[in-house]
């Protein structure tokens, strides 16, 4: 075996090795200790041609099977789904809606292979604090319902609920002081009131 197969084929093994089906070229060049990056480019583009590897997006490379809210992690970082996607799986909202909804640092809609990603920009400090946020073991960021409802009634003032009971008030409260919000205090105290 030549030094070129060696290298794909640690380059490979240490992919499908990975517990993540979702890489940027950093991840790729971090596992395997490939710092030409410009070489390691080459040979990722060369592997999605082949079909070893997926490409559905400019600089992210996949394994077969990935999931769609793994990819929409790593397309904006830091990111975290959040809003309507964790509303809507958590019964608080009813109307369905195909797109997974992110928070990140700024305000994108992106297609990618027919599944609509709307990234919604928030402040800095609230992005990054990740109380409410659970990372799960396939390295999807997900909020809470409670984070997600503050969330997005941080971003829209005038938002509609349909069930509020599945809401902890409790951890609502705790996780109010990160937006440093009082409006948002206030609306979200009202909303609550009665549950």
């Amino acid at each position: 075996m030549n030094s070129s197969q060696i290298i794909e084929k640690d380059i490979i093994l240490a992919v499908y090795k990975a517990e993540q089906s979702v890489f940027r070229l950093t991840d790729i060049a971090m596992m395997t200790g490939e710092n030409d990056f410009s070489r390691l480019n080459k040979k990722l583009n060369y592997y999605s041609r082949t079909g070893k590897l997926g490409n559905p997006r400019k600089g992210i490379y996949t394994k077969p099977g990935y999931t769609p809210e793994e990819l929409a992690c790593k397309i904006f970082t830091p990111s975290y789904i959040s809003l309507r996607y964790v509303l809507q799986k958590a019964g608080i909202v009813f109307q369905y809606d195909t797109s997974i909804t992110l928070v990140s640092y700024l305000s994108r809609k992106v297609e990618v292979e027919n599944k609509s990603f709307v990234y919604r920009k928030i402040k800095g400090y609230a992005l990054v604090d990740t109380l409410g946020i659970n990372r799960q073991e396939n390295h999807v960021n997900i909020a809470s319902p409670e984070r997600a409802f503050l969330d997005l009634l941080y971003l829209e003032k005038d938002c509609y609920f349909d069930n509020l009971s599945p809401l902890n008030k409790e951890l609502v409260f705790n996780l109010l002081p990160l937006y440093r919000s009082e409006a948002l205090n206030r609306r979200a105290r009202k909303l609550l009131k009665n549950v």
